[in-house]
Parts: structure tokens; C-alpha cells; sequence
């Protein structure tokens, strides 16, 4: 068993779906294919929670939105359209008109697990369908069915032993020996021991293809991306990006930690305890080798690595009286940070200041600082840029601070980081 995870942007039109088939075609393996909502259809949907929970009376017209996308789609992938993809695709975006029938009472990130999820589904049924409409035979797999989470909406904790136990009762079952099988099933998404839906985090496909290859055993894991593999920096950044050919899994744990979208940080660590290889390839040139990431350890300081985060919020926290920062006030203010759902990307403390480094979600923000400010005297600089580089000299922090204002640094043996103005 071998499991492929395509994100958003290798569905993201008919063509796309079509390239999919075709690569799937290519591979006599048994195979679980993890598939994310189509293109901006997470983005499409989160409109349509924020447009429900804030009654501004645009709901209906951006899920219109989100429908006429995903039918303009089916209509170029299937000649009738009294196939039986359109019925089950109005009856998925029934589930969506139950919730927001009535009044916005539940708690915002429930009501966005149960919106926000049904583009995986939908995605899902249609790559299925199509799939088998060209003789590509596979079993559409609800995951919810297997990966068992808590009910922390938004960020759920997978319950490991249940998700094994299910994944191995469930999945495994299907398996013809007599020929290849092959599964398309959901990331991101997953559901509580109430049966609510729950998801992953944002971008958490890659954690659903991580944790199906662990509970399955699998051969090894290929995430198909639209670059040539893992990459040394963002190409929007860098013009002379270098691909990286194999990396350990501490590596690409560190690069994901501190940003690097190719990767979700948490889809290392369950193929590291099984040794399961992850390559990362592209859906555009899949014959090419990509990245290979394993317990390899020789490459990982041949290429520096840079990684960008903009649009951040620097912070700086400190005692009103001018008093040291000490344990007690740590932990109160990391229990804010905790109880507000703010990541730290980011943390330095001086004699009398501790400064961290936030995404800018006002809605998150506008609340903490509130209640830091209770206690403490609270500063900050928005849209500030935190790099990090990996394997750095001095000469790599020099040709990316040009013309930079930097106002906080951090260096260890292997990383750099800066945030700048």
C-alpha cells in the first residue's frame, strides 16, 4: 500500500482532475489517495461561515458561489448530467443548508468544522467519479469513519489507537489481492467520538496523508505539489531556488516548524516512527524524482534554506513597575496565549521584556491584548517579516537583510532568525 496526497491546487479545474487520473494511471500499487478541497474552495467557504455567523445576508450567495465552482467543474468532466455525481453533489451542499438554517447559536469553530469540511467531500466524490467514468476503478472512503479526534475544533488531537484500529478494520479490508485497489478518501478532516466533524488545522491534507500511512503500514508516502519537490526557498521570493534532493526527517520537521508551506509540520513525525519514506513530486512533471525525505541525514547543510513568514505582529510584554520577567508572569502569559488559540512563532526575553511573534488574526489579537494589557504594559509593530535561514553564514544574512530594519535576532548553530521591518 502506497498513499498520495493532491492538494488544492492539483484539482483545482477538469483539466487538473483529468492530470490526476493520469497520474494515478501510471502505478500498479495498491493505493489510499488523500485529496484536498478543490483550488479556493476552503477559503470560498470560510466566507460562507463568516457571512452565517455575522448574518450579514450574503450566505446563500457565496454557497451559490461555492456550488456553480464545483458544477462548471463536473460539467466539463462528465458528458450527462443526469450522472449520478450531480445528485449526490446537491444532497453533500444539503448538509451545508441544514446548518445555516438556523440562527448562528453554536460556537464559531464548530459551526466551521461543519461548513468548512464539505469541500474535502465534495472534491473527493468528484475526482471519484470521475476516476471511475474512465475506467480507473476506486472505492470513495468517508474518513470520518476512521480518523477519531477530540473535539478541539479547528486543531483536533487524533486519538492514535483508534484511528489505528479503525484504519486496519476498515481500510485494509477493502484490499483486492487479485488486483490493484485504489482508495480516494478526505485530508483534513476527521470527527469526534460525538460524531461531530472535526478538522486538522489549515493545510492539514498533508497530517491526513502522515497519519493513513502510519495506521496502514504503508510502503511510503508521495505528496504531489506543483514545484519540482522541496525547495530551498518560496520562488516568490527567490529567483535561484534550489531543490532539495534529500533530507532527513528532522530537517524537513524544522524547515515545516518554521514555515515552509510544502510541508504540514505535523505530517513528519508519525512516517518517522514507521521509517515510511515521504517524497515530494510534481503533478506537472511526475516522472521526476522530487524529494526524498527519510533518516538521511548527509545532505541537510550541503543547501541553505530560507523560509518567509510576512504580515506578522511583533509583541513585546513587560511589567508595568519595570520588575524582571519571571517564571509566574511566563506562565500566566503563556496561558493567554493558550486560552486565545495565538501560535507563537516566535519568543525572546530580556531582564524586564518578553517579545514574541504572532500571525496578524485581528479577531484573535484584539482579545489577547485586552487581557494582557490587565496586567502588564503591552507594545507592538505590525507587519513585520520573520525569516529564518538554515545552515546560514554571514554572508547569507547580509544578502537578505539589504535594506531591512531588523528589529529582533536569534542564532543557534544551524538557524537564524530575524523579524524586520
Amino acid at each position: 500500500m502506497k498513499v498520495f496526497k493532491f492538494g488544492g491546487a492539483s484539482v483545482k479545474n477538469a483539466d487538473a482532475v483529468k492530470n490526476v487520473g493520469k497520474i494515478i494511471s501510471l502505478f500498479n500499487d495498491d493505493l489510499t489517495v488523500v485529496i484536498s478541497a478543490m483550488d479556493k474552495t476552503t477559503n470560498a467557504l470560510e466566507k460562507v461561515v463568516e457571512s452565517y455567523m455575522n448574518n450579514d445576508g450574503k450566505v446563500v450567495e457565496h454557497l451559490q458561489e461555492v456550488k456553480d465552482f464545483h458544477h462548471n467543474i463536473m460539467n466539463q468532466l462528465f458528458d450527462n448530467t443526469n450522472h449520478p455525481i450531480y445528485e449526490d453533489i446537491h444532497n453533500t451542499f444539503v448538509e451545508i443548508e441544514w446548518e445555516i438554517e438556523e440562527s448562528p447559536e453554536r460556537p464559531y469553530d464548530y459551526v466551521y468544522d461543519q461548513i468548512v469540511s464539505i469541500g474535502e467531500v465534495i472534491s473527493t466524490k468528484i475526482v471519484s467519479a470521475y476516476l471511475n467514468s474512465i475506467g480507473i476503478n476506486n472505492n470513495w472512503f468517508d474518513i470520518r469513519n476512521v480518523i477519531r479526534t477530540d473535539n478541539t475544533h479547528r486543531d483536533a488531537r487524533i486519538d492514535w489507537d483508534i484511528t489505528e484500529k479503525l484504519a486496519q478494520e476498515q481500510l485494509l479490508k477493502k484490499l483486492n489481492p487479485n488486483s490493484k485497489t485504489i482508495i480516494i478518501t478526505q485530508g483534513f478532516i476527521g470527527s469526534s467520538s460525538e460524531n461531530f466533524t472535526t478538522t486538522l488545522g489549515r493545510e492539514g491534507s498533508d497530517f491526513s496523508a502522515g497519519i493513513l500511512a502510519y495506521c496502514l503500514n504503508a510502503e511510503n508516502v508521495t505528496i504531489w505539489k506543483d514545484v519540482p519537490g522541496m525547495l530551498n526557498a518560496d520562488p516568490k521570493f527567490f529567483n535561484d531556488t534550489k531543490k532539495l534532493n534529500n533530507i532527513s526527517y528532522r530537517e524537513a520537521i524544522e524547515l515545516a516548524y518554521y514555515g515552509a508551506s510544502v510541508i504540514h509540520p505535523k505530517t513528519i513525525k508519525p512516517l518517522q516512527n514507521k521509517n515510511i519514506p515521504l517524497y515530494v513530486k510534481s503533478f506537472v512533471n511526475p516522472n521526476e524524482p522530487g524529494t526524498l525525505i527519510n533518516e538521511n541525514t548527509a545532505e541537510d547543510s550541503l543547501i541553505p534554506s530560507y523560509i518567509f513568514k510576512k504580515n506578522l505582529v511583533l509583541i513585546s510584554i513587560s511589567v508595568r513597575d519595570y520588575s524582571f520577567i519571571m517564571e509566574d508572569h511566563l506562565s500566566h502569559i503563556f496561558g493567554l496565549f493558550s486560552s486565545f488559540g495565538v501560535r507563537i512563532h516566535l519568543m525572546q526575553n530580556s531582564a524586564i521584556s518578553f517579545s514574541v511573534c504572532v500571525d496578524n488574526n485581528p479577531q484573535k489579537l484584539t482579545n489577547l491584548m485586552t487581557a494582557l494589557g490587565e496586567k502588564y504594559k503591552v507594545k507592538y509593530n505590525e507587519n513585520v517579516e520573520l525569516l529564518t535561514i538554515r545552515h546560514y553564514d554571514e554572508e547569507t544574512i547580509a544578502k537578505t537583510t539589504i535594506g531591512k530594519e531588523i528589529l529582533l535576532i536569534q542564532k543557534s548553530r544551524n538557524s537564524v532568525r530575524m523579524v524586520m521591518k
